[in-house]
């Protein structure tokens, strides 16, 4: 993945597309980074102005963080190097949805809407049983040394979902995730020793203080942490939609990336933008 821009603190970043208007903001999952866009990225761009980054420790941000380590930091860094000072649509994938949940609670002039694809991270309220045998899976393997195996379970957990095989799932999908996930276990496998800025009290605690439209979208075959998630996003934020997809797991921008642009572009078109 070539580095097209990077801020002073080293967050890695592309912009592309018609200036005019807030931008739209991608905020990439967990076990990825910037290049899960790839495939909605030159429709997306042709139609609209379009910031996707990689987040600290993902992709091309490799450098240790000076402080604790802060995503919502880390958009806002991307966002102030680039002159935006007026709200932008968030689109946030897994992790990145909380982390875009947090920056409109931090920052709510900064955030036009949202866009919360399978969300997860911060807005995860409970340790489902599945979620916490990936966890145990991944942790075993990391303990051991053993990079392929915990990028597997990502796979299996995360790409394939636990009522698929990984044969129903698109082989690029899944070398794509394989690649991005590897690269950031790779980065931050010597960040035993950071710490993470934790948001106080937490995002789940403040959803009903969102003043952004949301929009909030849920492959039926995802975890069941995911689908916890949702609920609790469609209960407790105010103004609020939800969209199910029956056919996907926890990637759908990934699994279905024309079918989300047009997701993409009809909310955007009904928030007036």
């Amino acid at each position: 993945m070539a580095l097209t821009s990077s801020t002073p603190t080293g967050i890695a970043y592309d912009r592309a597309g018609p200036a005019g208007g807030p931008p739209v903001v991608l905020i990439h999952a967990g076990v990825a980074d910037r290049r899960m866009w790839d495939p909605l990225w030159p429709e997306l761009t042709a139609e609209r102005d379009a910031i996707r980054l990689d987040l600290r420790g993902f992709g091309d941000s490799g450098d240790r963080p000076a402080g604790a380590l802060s995503p919502v930091g880390d958009v806002l860094d991307v966002l102030a190097a680039l002159g935006v000072t007026g709200p932008s649509h968030l689109v946030g994938a897994s992790y990145g949805a909380g982390v875009a949940v947090e920056l409109a609670l931090a920052e709510p002039s900064s955030v036009a809407s949202l866009l919360l694809a399978a969300p997860g991270g911060s807005l995860i309220p409970e340790l489902t049983p599945d979620l916490r045998t990936f966890v145990e899976a991944e942790r075993a393997a990391l303990t051991r040394g053993d990079l392929t195996a915990a990028v597997e379970a990502n796979i299996a957990w995360w790409v394939e979902g636990p009522q698929r095989r990984g044969d129903e799932v698109d082989p690029a999908v899944r070398d794509l995730v394989r690649l991005m996930q590897r690269r950031a276990f790779e980065l931050t496998a010597d960040w035993d020793d950071v710490e993470a800025a934790e948001a106080d009290p937490p995002a789940l605690d403040r959803l009903g203080e969102l003043r952004a439209p949301t929009l909030v979208l849920l492959g039926a075959l995802d975890l069941k942490a995911i689908h916890a998630a949702a609920a609790r996003l469609a209960a407790d934020v105010p103004d609020v939609r939800r969209v199910d997809w029956p056919d996907v797991a926890h990637l759908p921008s990934l699994e279905r990336p024309s079918d989300f642009h047009a997701l993409l572009r009809d909310w955007l078109a009904s928030r007036g933008a």
